[in-house]
């Protein structure tokens, strides 16, 4: 499947096809995760509620870091 990167206002950006899309089980307004992978890149789905688990752990550690630097000794 070959996309051409287009002009989207002052930056650039490509439109996935909605076949792609309906596979991913993602439509607009949706995030995704780009990484790099194997010299290209990979995109997959956002999970959401990970993340937030993801950001409260973060919290949580800044909050206690060093009581856990403490018990990591």
């Amino acid at each position: 499947m070959n996309i051409t990167i287009r002009k989207i206002g002052n930056s650039e950006g490509i439109i996935i096809p909605k076949e792609a899309l309906d596979r991913m089980g993602v439509k607009a307004g949706d995030q995704v995760a780009l990484t790099a992978k194997d010299g290209g890149y990979h995109l997959q789905p956002l999970d959401e509620a990970f993340q937030r688990q993801l950001e409260h752990a973060n919290r949580f550690m800044d909050k206690y870091k060093v009581a856990l630097k403490k018990l990591a000794e």
